[in-house]
């Protein structure tokens, strides 16, 4: 599954998004912005860890699930 992440950026609403259309200059773009760098890097490597932290339970899951699909009950 390919996620995008949405650190850099806000969820805008159908709202926002029908406004952008006619947002030529770029006006209405929002982005998280961080007191200082190093708090920047810090939000940004925990949201890319978090991130693996996730892909990680949906492949455990996926591998689970795949384990368990072939008819056996018992794990080797």
């Amino acid at each position: 599954m390919n996620v995008r992440s949405t650190f850099l950026f806000t969820r805008a609403s159908f709202r926002d998004g029908i406004a952008r259309i006619m947002d030529y200059s770029g006006s209405l773009n929002q982005y998280n912005f961080s007191g200082n760098p190093d708090e920047a890097d810090y939000r940004a490597l925990r949201a890319d860890w978090e991130q693996v932290g996730i892909d990680l339970q949906n492949a455990m899951k996926d591998f689970d699930r795949r384990l368990h699909s072939d008819g056996s009950s018992t794990r080797r």
